[in-house]
């Protein structure tokens, strides 16, 4: 019986009868609750005597001019008072995802991965978030999730795997490193090449970073054999030197696409395997993020989906055997 009666006291009690009673019990009078109210006492009185009837129970004892709660009112004021504050705190949620969110947001994340993947990704975000400033600070990779834990930045963009087990990651982009080698180079006619044939060139290699300990891995067996020309911090000069004919050198193809296209430079497969390299996006598990940060990880995943299936499930396969090995 008591369930029926809630069901229909859903029904017919609205918000505006619940915000009168509780003024009446705060204020300990109808008449002053009527002036707050902006009604007349016989029209609040009216309300009351409604959710009486519903209730099936009184809801206030009057003693001439003074009023108190009955038992049953004082249950119903503490379910009153509930009901109307998960009202505001629904309101308030859905007036933030209408607000527009302002402020500043910093990435962490090298030169290149800037210039030739991000674009997009920030183009994105401006368009959906235009008041929200962002700032790129330069930083090589390894420096990334660091510059995260410290909360010098908001997000880090780094080269995948990650080991550190107080960020969340979400993955931003795949591809491939390959050995580019000048126009005319004797290499240059091959489809792939290997470590052995490699290790015969002069090379430029990059001075940090993960890419440069997957290579020193690759070339591990032929390292006595290895004449590195230039060691750079630079992607543009490396591709720069390389078409200068100072050597061969590694790279993610995403970096060099313009001058493979016109055929400046040729991308040589690695045997035996492919090397994949996937980026990602690192955060904070324990910081709290505000609507821009949250907009920020949405636009980062909408672009990764848009990446190769077979490219993405390739690179996030190799992830999970260098994380295990």
């Amino acid at each position: 019986m008591a369930r029926k009666k809630l069901v229909f006291v859903d029904k017919a009690v609205d918000f505006d009868q619940l915000h009168t009673f509780l003024e009446i019990v705060r204020l300990k009078s109808f008449s002053k609750a009527a002036q707050t109210c902006f009604r007349t006492q016989p029209a609040i009185s009216a309300q009351i005597r409604q959710m009486e009837q519903e209730l099936g129970a009184q809801l206030f004892e009057r003693f001439g001019s003074r009023i108190s709660l009955t038992i049953a009112g004082k249950i119903f004021a503490d379910y009153a008072r509930q009901i109307l504050e998960i009202k505001k705190q629904g309101f308030d949620e859905i007036r933030e995802l209408e607000r527009v969110p302002r402020g500043e947001l910093t990435i962490a994340a090298n030169e290149a991965t800037c210039v030739n993947v991000l674009p997009q990704v920030f183009a994105d975000y401006k368009q959906r978030f235009p008041a929200v400033q962002l700032q790129v600070v330069r930083s090589h990779a390894s420096k990334a999730v660091q510059s995260v834990l410290d909360n010098s930045v908001d997000f880090g963009i780094t080269q995948l795997p990650v080991q550190e087990k107080r960020v969340e990651v979400v993955q931003v982009h795949s591809d491939e490193i390959r050995l580019l080698a000048p126009a005319g180079h004797p290499l240059a006619g091959r489809a792939s090449v290997n470590a052995e044939q490699i290790a015969k060139h002069p090379l430029l290699l990059p001075k940090l970073g993960r890419t440069r300990t997957r290579i020193n891995e690759y070339l591990e067996d032929y390292e006595d054999e290895l004449t590195i020309s230039m060691e750079l911090d630079s992607s543009e000069m490396l591709k720069q030197f390389i078409m200068a004919g100072l050597g061969v050198g590694f790279m993610a193809v995403t970096h060099a696409q313009d001058e493979i296209r016109h055929g400046r430079l040729v991308a040589l497969r690695l045997d035996p395997l492919p090397m994949i390299r996937t980026i990602g996006l690192v955060y904070r598990k324990d910081k709290a993020l505000s609507r821009a940060a949250l907009g920020f990880i949405e636009v980062v995943a909408a672009f990764a989906r848009q990446a190769d299936p077979a490219t993405t499930v390739g690179a996030r396969a190799l992830a999970r055997k260098e994380k295990v090995s």
